[in-house]
């Protein structure tokens, strides 16, 4: 047996080179990326990737690399009868005395180095940047529509994930698949809803919005566009009853009497998107139970629809909070409210809400076709409008795209139909999925359909001739052709987003 000290290292092969070698470009290449990302103000999520991701476990195989060798080579050399079985350590010997000091300064620096890097890659994996451009393709209507909402100062990760470290580890598992099924291309187009997976309101809104402190009344403005020639305007002002969220001073049920923590609100859909709610049960702060079904339906309060039981809270109302994709007619009426469409264009409405819902392959595809269908509409119909505000058209043609890029993503099949909107009753069923006046309770008590439960009308008519009263007025359908028969239907019945 030749004794350790003259032999030969065991690092001396060629696998623990390799690994060195390659965990020496893999560091270089590490602070090189680090720096770079430090430094560049363009977030770019391949770069994070690669940074914190890519190379570090490109290092960490390179550095497995080198005892590994040294392990197959001490291996073969005490086959050969030429090392004991277990290695002799001596401390009293100065070369082990090194070898034990350099290996225990390398595991330090390398254990901070780690520590800092699994540091900047959890803040990565939670970042906007990785949430939402990093599968492009997937994610864009998803990461658009974020940035046009109300919440677009909002990490994902506040809605999404949340505080505490069981909802990280789920969505982290919830993540790996879906990072597969991009890689496998067998993603759905649309991206499903709702997210069955999604973790409860309480946890994640409420960290923001207070429930119990829920009160009194918003106003909202609505200015609508009729699809005629003189795209005749209809303004309308509304209370809205936001209150209902707590029971002390606030006796007046308002919109949130839903997600009060005295009550409980409990019901099963009969279809994946939640449209249809045959059967819902009602818990008081008492504990008294009622159970309201509709009518017709077959079910009973002692048998419910088959599927999920499921307590209503925020989402239920608020489906769609920071990923909104806005139907046709009401941004094009918003476009001719604030200015961005001229609304002196003769029949501009109905134009613009026909080109929007065209057929299109791509956005460039959308652009190109939106521009030449509003060009040629004007220069064949109304020549001279062609003639005078051609401007006025151009403009109007550009700010019909900048609505269609925003809320239509070819691709991915996704348009306002493909996600319905719980907030209101005008283009979805919203709000008459429960009160629509056909659910009953067994001693005969109906859930109202009663507008004035949720809003008051105080101001509507055409500008210049605005009815108003503060108590509230009875509604009146902006097209005097509808007549009365608006009362005898639903408003989503006849109001789909699109050409009407």
């Amino acid at each position: 047996m030749i004794p350790d000290e003259k032999q030969p290292s065991y690092f001396r092969n060629w696998i623990s080179v390799a690994g060195t070698i390659f965990s020496i470009i893999s560091f270089v290449a590490i602070c090189s990326l680090f720096l770079l990302d430090l430094f560049w103000e363009g977030a770019n999520p391949y770069l994070g990737i690669i940074t914190y991701m890519v190379a570090p476990a490109a290092l960490i195989l390179s550095l497995l690399l080198i005892p590994i060798g040294a392990g197959i080579e001490r291996s073969q050399r005490r086959k050969r009868g030429y090392v004991p079985k277990f290695p002799i350590i001596d401390f009293n010997n100065p070369v082990h005395q090194r070898w034990t000091y350099t290996t225990w300064a390398v595991l330090t620096i390398f254990l901070l180095f780690s520590a800092y890097g699994v540091y900047r890659a959890y803040n990565f994996t939670e970042s906007n940047t990785f949430c939402g451009t990093l599968c492009h393709t997937v994610m864009e209507p998803e990461y658009t529509a974020y940035h046009e909402s109300s919440h677009a100062r909002v990490n994902c990760v506040q809605c999404h994930i949340g505080e505490g470290a069981e909802w990280f580890v789920r969505s982290k598992l919830s993540g790996a698949y879906q990072v597969y099924s991009t890689i496998r291309n067998i993603y759905h187009r649309p991206i499903e809803t709702p997210i069955r997976n999604l973790r409860p309101a309480q946890d994640t809104c409420e960290r923001c919005h207070w429930p119990q402190k829920f009160f009194g009344a918003v106003e909202q403005d609505h200015d609508y566009f009729l699809p005629d020639e003189a795209n005749t305007e209809w303004k309308t002002r509304m209370l809205m009853s936001v209150g209902g969220g707590a029971s002390v001073g606030d006796n007046k049920r308002g919109i949130h009497w839903h997600v009060n923590p005295e009550n409980k609100i409990y019901y099963v859909a009969t279809d994946p998107k939640r449209q249809v709610i045959p059967w819902i049960r009602k818990v008081g702060k008492d504990g008294k139970e009622e159970v309201f079904v509709e009518k017709g339906s077959g079910y009973t309060a002692a048998k419910p629809p088959k599927g999920e039981m499921r307590r209503m809270d925020c989402m239920d109302c608020h489906n769609r909070p920071s990923h909104s994709y806005r139907d046709p007619s009401s941004t094009v009426n918003r476009a001719m409210a604030s200015g961005a469409i001229d609304k002196t264009l003769p029949s501009i409405k109905h134009e613009a809400v026909k080109v929007l819902t065209g057929k299109y392959e791509t956005k460039e595809d959308a652009a190109q076709k939106i521009r030449e269908s509003v060009s040629a509409f004007y220069k064949e119909k109304y020549p001279e409008v062609w003639a005078k505000q051609k401007g006025a058209v151009e403009q109007a043609a550009e700010a019909i795209f900048g609505i269609y890029k925003v809320n239509f993503f070819p691709k991915m099949n996704v348009a306002w139909k493909e996600y319905p909107n719980n907030i209101g009753h005008l283009i979805f069923p919203g709000c008459f999925r429960c009160h629509d006046g056909s659910h009953e309770s067994a001693a005969g008590k109906t859930i109202s359909n009663d507008c004035a439960q949720c809003h008051a009308i105080i101001s509507q008519g055409a500008p210049g001739d605005l009815e108003t009263k503060v108590e509230g007025l009875d509604f009146k359908h902006p097209d005097p052709g509808v007549g009365e028969t608006w009362k005898e239907m639903k408003c989503y019945e006849c109001h789909t987003g699109d050409v009407e």
